[in-house]
């Protein structure tokens, strides 16, 4: 990553803020502005919908099928694969000022701003506007996805003349079928579709419109519906109407105004989809979703964002001292991190969330792995509607178990609805990590929130049903040990292998927490036909667990035959414009040698840390840095967390500002297409696990606490079992507060030494982490981290 990386946005504690107007990061400002509560999202498009780099609004888990070609068939393949739709548009407001369309392109901008608040909830918008004859206007307008309202979609418009007395025309609009343009190449980015819906109903009474589509191939079913309160100064007049076609409605406002006077509009937007409901009961979802909220109204509404986000907050903050850049964007990303999940509701965390098209909407491992432990320790209630949703579709990695001739389960490597879209095989039918991902999420969510009704309903079936699959494709070797052959780690470069470190670990992990819930939850197993025989099997696989050790280098192997290869020739690949590799250069260059995507067994050594001795993981820190190219984004958090562990904090905090700065700086091009979650995810990882320390291995909290020297204080807010705890840490003290109930207290510990912490009585320790043991490593030519401090 260069260290030359530039932002549009200003930096500041609780906004993201873009002065003026930037053609070239259109995209970019259009996915870090996007708004969201797990249900709905909208890109950050300005009102007037042109120009724009990237038109999109999504519901979560709303798709469109589309076939998967091969050059060659090959047995267990998926057929099908899944494309988030861009679906109706319903945030598009014209404005036509003494008959000129506002349009940034022409006339004059004298002034725009654009900002999103992290403490309200709000994208606001502040832009004054001449047109070419010199008429000058100024238009405000506040935009909210509402995380109270989970149908809403909520922006207040307003218009004032300032220099000329002006005829205005306001045009409401909602669009379906939106033209996008498909300019990339890459396979991430999201598979063009044409005119994905087909028009249902259209209708209007008075200023209320609605639409009603269905998709084509999923046969999926989606309402729209949008209403307008329109005020002005007093003894402001003005004429409306409102026009409806398949594909679109328009509400036309029209005034004129003197220098001074306003005029403007709330305007409300209802989404609902179904791929069961019939359109009279999605039709009335959305029209009671409207009236309910014209009830609420704009003020009350906007109230409601400012007390959930409120408390979110107070549960979830990170504060920075000396270091402005993180503290923004380590706020940023848990904004985007909330957004992704918080009204999901049963359905799946996207990786782009649903600020963008790319991956095609499709959910990852990272969502339980990078996405889902912040949530638990930050709201705990979306992270658990994410579980329930992976056991909603435990029936469909059911079946592809069964195609793939497996026991149990295999979750799918990306999906929406639950089936596997992956076309690239090796993730597709190998990469089985993800059962532990699911299955270690779950029992995570058990320990922090001691949630029995979860436990019992929710994990023990999905942590028996992914057991059952690591039994089945696993084996006693004749050296004794418990090998799982033939899977994909999370290193994408290194495919196909025996006994990955970081899926046998997360394996063990899986079946020991399968055999310990059906220990609290005999009955329950019982009708999940777990027999003792069974139970005393994973034990068995837990005890002996095989992982691969290099004796001649001292080291872990990332797998069993890994440290074998021939090391990848960096020197011929320093030039930036050659990465990531899997664009450059053919798989079967890069799976033989030693050359890795993303931290694996360093990942290994975050998650499965008590497997590990100091010195082990020091060493495989060591060795693996100049192997790796973070082709990835998921790779920069976790290299923070264990460089931090090692006593490398420097090198921690530059890898933690590239993780924070992922999108504000658009570090890998493509923000265009979504933000980040799963790295946004990593800024507080980096923060909370790398310079916090904090880890919670079987459900014991832990800390031990390193700041770089560029961060004087560092403190941050986490929800554990029904409690909040604060953590403080400066390098000479590091304080610990409970705040619950007079009674509250929770057993920590702080380096290693437990003790018990009680509400209402800070508990203060020495910060003295561990030196280094090894030299500060070196990263791969032309790949060292983004700097700290280089991202103002």
């Amino acid at each position: 990553m260069a260290d030359n990386a530039k932002s549009e946005f200003t930096v500041e504690p609780w906004r993201v803020r873009e002065l003026g107007v930037h053609p070239g990061n259109l995209a970019q400002s259009e996915s870090v502005f996007a708004l969201a509560n797990g249900h709905i999202g909208v890109r950050g498009n300005y009102d007037e919908s042109t120009p724009n780099g990237l038109l999109g609004t999504y519901l979560n888990s709303f798709y469109e099928e589309r076939p998967l070609p091969y050059a060659e068939a090959g047995y267990g393949y998926p057929e099908e694969g899944q494309t988030i739709v861009n679906v109706t548009d319903g945030k598009i407001i014209r404005l036509l000022v003494d008959d000129q369309p506002l349009d940034l392109r022409y006339g004059v901008v004298r002034h725009q701003e654009r900002t999103l608040d992290l403490r309200e909830g709000l994208l606001h918008r502040d832009l004054t506007w001449e047109t070419t004859a010199g008429t000058q206007v100024r238009i405000r307008s506040t935009r909210l996805v509402s995380f109270t309202q989970r149908a809403i979609l909520a922006i207040r418009y307003s218009v004032e003349a300032v220099n000329k007395p002006v005829r205005i025309v306001m045009q409401s609009e909602m669009v379906a079928n939106e033209k996008l343009a498909v300019e990339s190449k890459d396979p991430r980015v999201a598979a063009a579709l044409k005119d994905p819906l087909k028009p249902e109903e259209a209708s209007n009474t008075g200023n209320r419109s609605q639409l009603i589509h269905r998709t084509r191939r999923s046969k999926l079913r989606v309402a729209v519906a949008c209403d307008h309160e329109i005020h002005g100064d007093d003894g402001t007049q003005f004429h409306s109407n409102t026009y409806v076609q398949p594909d679109w409605t328009r509400t036309t406002v029209g005034t004129e105004l003197q220098p001074g006077d306003t005029v403007g509009m709330t305007k409300f937007v209802a989404y609902g989809w179904s791929s069961q409901r019939t359109l009279p009961a999605l039709r009335d979802q959305v029209d009671a979703a409207l009236s309910a909220v014209l009830h609420t109204g704009w003020d009350n509404l906007v109230a409601e964002q400012r007390n959930y986000l409120d408390e979110f907050w107070d549960g979830a903050d990170v504060e920075v001292d000396g270091d402005p850049v993180i503290q923004q964007a380590v706020r940023f990303g848990l904004w985007h991190v909330l957004q992704s999940g918080a009204r999901a509701e049963g359905r799946a965390i996207p990786a782009k969330g649903l600020t963008g098209p790319g991956y095609d909407g499709h959910c990852f491992w990272d969502s339980e792995m990078y996405v889902l432990p912040v949530l638990t320790a930050t709201a705990p209630q979306a992270a658990r509607d994410a579980l329930i949703w992976r056991l909603s579709i435990a029936d469909l990695a059911e079946e592809r178990a069964k195609t793939l001739k497996l026991s149990g389960v295999a979750f799918p490597w990306r999906t929406i609805r639950g089936q596997e879209c992956s076309a690239y095989w090796p993730a597709g039918t190998a990469a089985f990590h993800v059962n532990a991902a699911i299955s270690v999420a779950a029992a995570r969510y058990v320990y922090w929130t001691n949630d029995e009704e979860f436990d019992r309903e929710v994990a023990l079936p999905l942590l028996v049903r992914t057991a059952r699959l690591w039994a089945g494709i696993g084996y006693h070797g004749n050296d004794g040990r418990f090998h799982i052959d033939g899977v994909t780690g999370p290193d994408e470069y290194s495919a196909i292998v025996d006994d990955n470190v970081y899926t046998n670990l997360m394996a063990a992990r899986n079946l020991r927490y399968a055999a310990e819930a059906v220990e609290r939850w005999p009955k329950v197993a019982k009708e999940l036909k777990v027999t003792e025989a069974e139970r005393a099997d994973w034990w068995a696989a837990v005890e002996t667990i095989a992982v691969p050790y290099d004796d001649e280098l001292d080291v872990h192997m990332q797998d069993a035959d890994f440290t074998n290869h021939r090391v990848w020739d960096f020197q011929e690949t320093h030039d930036s414009d050659s990465y990531p590799l899997l664009l450059h250069y053919p798989y079967v260059d890069i799976y033989p040698r030693q050359v890795i995507k993303q931290a694996d067994l360093i990942l290994a050594m975050h998650w499965c840390g008590d497997e590990f001795t100091a010195e082990q993981k020091a060493r495989a820190f060591a060795y693996y840095e100049p192997l790796t190219t973070r082709d990835s984004s998921l790779s920069a958090c976790t290299q923070a967390v264990i460089a931090a562990e090692v006593g490398h904090v420097e090198l921690a905090h530059d890898y933690a500002t590239e993780a924070a700065l992922m999108d504000l700086h658009d570090l890998e091009h493509n923000t265009k297409d979504g933000v980040h979650v799963a790295s946004l995810a990593g800024a507080w990882l980096s923060l909370v696990c790398g310079f916090g320390g904090m880890r919670d291995h079987h459900g014991q909290l832990s800390f031990a606490p390193a700041l770089p020297e560029g961060i004087e204080r560092l403190a941050f807010n986490i929800r554990w079992q029904g409690c909040k705890i604060r953590v403080e840490v400066t390098h000479e003290r590091t304080t610990y507060q409970l705040e619950d109930g007079p009674d509250a207290h929770t057993t920590i510990k702080h380096y290693g030494r437990k003790f018990t912490l009680r509400s209402g009585k800070p508990a203060s320790r020495a910060t003295k982490p561990p030196k280094p043991i090894t030299p500060r490593p070196e990263q791969p030519v032309g790949r060292a981290p983004l700097r700290a401090g280089s991202g103002g």
